[in-house]
C-alpha cells in the first residue's frame, strides 16, 4: 500500500519505519528542512534503540523516503496518517490541535482520490470529526474517511511496540475504511495480535483512560513508598506483593521521583480538561496530576535533608536527566524540577547522562557536563541518580566513595540498597520507599 505520514517526531518517524518495514510504499512528510535534509542523509533527528538501522534498510530497499513535498507524496496514496504534536495547550491544559487540524486542510487540498485519513496523534475525543468537518468545508467533493489510530510507544521499546504490540486499536465509521485499515495492519492480523476495531469516540477515549491509568499506578505507588518511609516498610517488596496479584500486575508499581516524558504528563492534563468540559470531573486524575508535582519536590527536600539543610557551596553529582532511560526526551522530567532547586540554593551542579546533554543544555543551564560518572564525583558532597540508565547500575561505588568529598547518595531509582552503599563507604543513602542508611 501507498502510505503518508504526516509529522517525524517521535511517533509519525518510528510509525513511517515499521510501516515500511511491514512491505508498505511509505513516505514521510515535514515542514522541518533540517529534519528531512538529517533523515535523507541517513541520521535520525531522536534517540530511539534500532531505530537507525531500521530506517536505512526501508530505505535502501526503496520502501521508505522524506519529503517536504505533500502534493508530491500524495500522489497515488491510500491512507494519510497524521502525526503531528499536540502539545498542552497554554492557560488551560487542553490539547493544543492547531496542528492536527492544519494538517487535516492540507491533506483535503492534496488528495485527489479517494483517501482514509488516519489521526495517529493523541487527540481529545471528538477531533476525528471535527477533522472531518475541516476537511468537508476545506474540499467538498473529496471522497474520504477518517479513522483514529492511537499509538501506544514506549520510548526506548518503540519499535518492539509497534512489531509486537498489546493491541491495535482502530477507530472507523464506514466498511471501506475498515477495509484500507486491515490491509495497512495485515501482518499483525496474520500473527493474530489483538485489533480492537470500535466507532471513533472511544478509539479517542482509550488511548486517554489508558494512559491515566498507567500513570495513577506510577502516582499510587510513589505516595505508598512515602509512607513506607515514615512506617519502615520497603516499597520494593510492598510492590513485589502487589504485583503478584494477577489483577494488579507488576508493571508501573517502581517507586521513583515522578513520572514525567511527551505522554503522561500532557495525556492526564487534557483528560482531566475533558471532564471539565463536560461536566465529569476526572477527580482522580486530577489528584494524579498535583500529587506527581508534590512527589518531584518531596525528592529535593530528600536532597536537602543529606545536604545538611543547605545546598550552598555543595557539588552535586547527578546520575541521568533523561525522563526515563533509552531515550534523549527530557520533557516534564524530574530533573527538570530538581536541578533547577540545587542551582537556585547554590549548588554546584555536575551531569552525566548517556543522551540528555542535547536537550539539556538549553533546560538546564549552569550545569557542567561530563561524559565520565567518576570524574563528576570526584570531590563532590553528593552523588543523586535521577535516571536508571544501564551505565548506572553497576558503578563501582567504593572507588565513587572514596573520591567523594563527602559520601552521600540519594538513589531515587532503587538501584543500589543501603548494604551496598554502607560496604562501599558511603556515609549516608537514601532511596525511596525503603529505610535510609543511618548516618
Amino acid at each position: 500500500m501507498r502510505i503518508v505520514v504526516i509529522g517525524t517526531g517521535y511517533v509519525g518517524l518510528v510509525s513511517g519505519v515499521c510501516f515500511s518495514d511491514f512491505g508498505h510504499d511509505v513516505v514521510c512528510v515535514d515542514k522541518d528542512a533540517r529534519k528531512i535534509d538529517m533523515l535523507n542523509s541517513g541520521k535520525v533527528p531522536i534517540f530511539e534503540p534500532g531505530l537507525d538501522q531500521l530506517m536505512m534498510r526501508n530505505v535502501e530497499a526503496g520502501r521508505l523516503r522524506f519529503t517536504l513535498d505533500l502534493n508530491e507524496a500524495m500522489e497515488g496514496a491510500e491512507a494519510v496518517f497524521i502525526a503531528v504534536g499536540t502539545p498542552t495547550r497554554r492557560g488551560d491544559g487542553h490539547a493544543d490541535l492547531t496542528y492536527v487540524m492544519a494538517a487535516a486542510q492540507e491533506v483535503a487540498k492534496a488528495a485527489k482520490d479517494y483517501i482514509v485519513v488516519v489521526t495517529k496523534s493523541t487527540v481529545p475525543v471528538g477531533t476525528n470529526r471535527k477533522v472531518r468537518e475541516v476537511m468537508t468545508e476545506t474540499a467538498p467533493e473529496l471522497d474520504f474517511d477518517v479513522a483514529s489510530n492511537p499509538e501506544f510507544l514506549r520510548e526506548g521499546a518503540a519499535i518492539d511496540d509497534f512489531m509486537k504490540p498489546d493491541r491495535v486499536v482502530v477507530g472507523i465509521e464506514t466498511e471501506r475504511a475498515a477495509k484500507v485499515m486491515a490491509d495497512i495492519y495485515r501482518p499483525l492480523y496474520l500473527r493474530e495480535f489483538p485489533i480492537v476495531v470500535t466507532d471513533l469516540e472511544s478509539a479517542e477515549m482509550i488511548k486517554y483512560a489508558a494512559n491515566a491509568f498507567l500513570a495513577t499506578k506510577i502516582t499510587f505507588i510513589n505516595e505508598i513508598a512515602a509512607l513506607c518511609e515514615k512506617v519502615g516498610a520497603d516499597v520494593k517488596q510492598v510492590s513485589k506483593g502487589m504485583g503478584l496479584d494477577n489483577r494488579i500486575g507488576k508493571k508501573f508499581l517502581h517507586a521513583g521521583p515522578g513520572y514525567g516524558g511527551s505522554c503522561f504528563p500532557k495525556d492526564t492534563k487534557a483528560l482531566a480538561r475533558i471532564g471539565q468540559e463536560n461536566a465529569s470531573p476526572m477527580m482522580i486524575t486530577e489528584a494524579v496530576i498535583a500529587i506527581n508535582e508534590q512527589v518531584k519536590r518531596r525528592m529535593v527536600d530528600k536532597l536537602l535533608e543529606l545536604c545538611d539543610g543547605s545546598f550552598n557551596g555543595k557539588t552535586i553529582a547527578i546520575m541521568g536527566v533523561t525522563f526515563k532511560p533509552n531515550t534523549d526526551d527530557m520533557r516534564d522530567a524530574p530533573s527538570l524540577t530538581v536541578v533547577p532547586a540545587l542551582l537556585g540554593g547554590g549548588a554546584k551542579v555536575r551531569v552525566v547522562d548517556p543522551q540528555g546533554r542535547h536537550e539539556g543544555e538549553h533546560l538546564l543551564p549552569g550545569v557542567e557536563w561530563l561524559d565520565d560518572p567518576y570524574a563528576a564525583t570526584e570531590h563532590s558532597d553528593l552523588i543523586v541518580i535521577m535516571t536508571e540508565w544501564n551505565e548506572f547500575r553497576a558503578l563501582d561505588l567504593t572507588r565513587i566513595a572514596g573520591g567523594m568529598k563527602t559520601a552521600r547518595m540519594a538513589d531515587l531509582r532503587n538501584v543500589y540498597s543501603a548494604e551496598d552503599a554502607r560496604n562501599a563507604g558511603f556515609e549516608a543513602y537514601s532511596s525511596i520507599g525503603r529505610p535510609d542508611m543511618a548516618r
